[in-house]
């Protein structure tokens, strides 16, 4: 493992010192250019203009009405719906695994081959009242090239084909503060980038850790949403309606931790007595701005709990929470200074079950964008079991008194923004004892509609549960999309 983790620190650090490298800039030749050109546009003065004979007929034509042209009858007026969307291919190659047991899934080499196609239709029915309906469909070609029959029946219903909504709404105006929209939708709550503290409200698809950034890992959920806006304030208040949890990888696949199906997942219904609701306040300012929440909510993560009917077992139920929590921004030159704080009641255990307890999450982060187009991020976040018994160390549901985590991010831009240099490291544990994962990818604007990117992530594994057995997923992939 430790030769694994070498090698992860020194690709981390050549990765560094190739983005740090000076870019070349064209300014010099911008500046060279306006100071040819300066004063060819002003205007002379102290210049005596001759009169004409149009200020002499000046004020004849006042009283004469102007007649608007008329529009040819058959001119076709701008439709109010226009539709966008893009077509992705992706691919991913796994090039750590061993050889597998007997019986058990091969997941060397090839491991994805995904077609997607996203569809976007908007409609703007005036200046104030709008709608949107998106949605996807995505079929993996990689259980038809290796046969199905190699991947248990949870891989195959789960990552083979996936038709879904996304966000499906309609919002507009009531007042002129007040504000609705209506629908499946994304709320983002707190600061951070990298990490979710307050930003509670979205389950997440992590069915493959480290590939992808949380703003394209958030799922919509049905909602109803106001916006109230009063000077350098607004309040929301949210009822969520649709119950949804994150997407997790399935038994059988290469990030589950386990060789053993997980219990029966207990889900709420989605129904009026289930109802998740949220509350914020937020103020922008000149340089800063403030933000408070309160939400009452399902745990996206469930919790073992044992049922005695029929016979005796153990079966994921999901808690109900309530967070209150706030957070922070103030821009000082080229530092960008964040922070989140959250407290969370209602968190269960399996070796508690008569007893709740609640978690104080904190977060501090500082962005760095004083280099030439690079910058620089850290944040760290520590989760803080209060009043923690030593019992709750033997739970199925992996519970620790406090865990923490870590994020950089180094991203620097070449060739006037068409290419972009990212490398992210994700760390649990201060040395990484309970996992972490590094990334690193290059994107690249072939055109304005074709966007390539490629790049490789590698896994350590931890004690955390899903950071188990995942030592071995580290892979090279590559997407390609198209946009119109």
């Amino acid at each position: 493992m430790w030769d694994n983790i070498n090698s992860a620190v020194f690709f981390v650090l050549l990765m560094a010192l190739i983005l740090l490298l000076p870019g070349q800039t064209f300014a010099v030749e911008d500046e060279i250019l306006d100071e040819i050109t300066c004063g060819f546009d002003d205007e002379p003065k102290n210049v005596k203009k001759n009169k004409t004979s149009d200020d002499f007929l000046d004020g004849f034509d006042d009283n004469i009405k102007e007649v608007e042209p008329e529009l040819p009858k058959n001119e076709i007026k701008p439709s109010i719906f226009s539709l966008n969307g893009d077509v992705k291919l992706s691919a991913s190659y796994n090039f750590a695994h061993d050889k597998p047991e007997k019986d058990k899934t091969d997941w060397r080499d090839l491991s994805c081959l995904r077609t997607e196609l996203n569809l976007e239709l908007n409609a703007k029915f005036s200046s104030s009242w709008q709608a949107r309906i998106s949605g996807k469909g995505a079929y993996d070609f990689v259980y038809s090239i290796k046969g199905r029959d190699e991947f248990t029946n949870e891989v195959i219903d789960n990552y083979e084909k996936e038709i879904e909504f996304g966000e499906t709404y309609i919002q507009g105006s009531l007042t002129k503060n007040l504000d609705i929209k209506l629908g499946r939708q994304v709320a983002v709550w707190g600061k951070s980038d990298n990490i979710r503290v307050t930003d509670v409200l979205n389950p997440l698809d992590m069915r493959a850790s480290g590939l992808t950034d949380i703003e394209d890992l958030r799922l919509p959920v049905a909602m109803s949403r106001l916006d109230y806006y009063i000077n350098n304030w607004s309040l929301t208040g949210i009822a969520i309606h649709e119950i949804r949890f994150n997407k997790t990888p399935e038994y059988g696949n290469d990030f589950y931790p386990s060789a053993v199906r997980p219990p029966h997942e207990d889900k709420p219904d989605s129904c009026c007595k289930n109802t998740e609701y949220a509350a914020a306040v937020n103020g922008i300012f000149s340089g800063w701005d403030i933000s408070f929440y309160w939400a009452d909510y399902y745990n996206d993560i469930p919790h073992a709990k044992p049922v005695s009917a029929p016979l005796p077992q153990i079966e994921w139920k999901h808690a109900r929470l309530k967070m209150f929590g706030a957070a922070f921004n103030i821009a000082v030159g080229n530092w960008l200074l964040k922070t989140e704080v959250a407290y969370i009641d209602g968190f269960e255990f399996f070796n508690a079950q008569d007893k709740n307890y609640s978690r104080t999450d904190a977060l501090a982060g500082i962005e760095y964008s004083g280099l030439k187009d690079t910058t620089v991020s850290i944040e760290a976040v520590n989760r803080h079991i209060n009043n923690f018994d030593n019992i709750l160390e033997l739970s199925p549901d992996n519970a620790q008194e406090n865990e923490f985590q870590w994020v950089a991010r180094l991203t620097r831009d070449f060739l006037n923004d068409t290419i972009t240099l990212t490398l992210l490291t994700s760390t649990y544990g201060i040395t990484g004892q309970d996992g972490s994962f590094q990334r690193f990818s290059a994107e690249y604007d072939i055109t304005d509609s074709v966007q390539i990117n490629c790049g490789v992530v590698l896994y350590q594994s931890g004690d955390l549960a899903r950071f188990k057995n995942i030592g071995d997923n580290d892979r090279v992939f590559c997407k390609i999309k198209y946009s119109f």
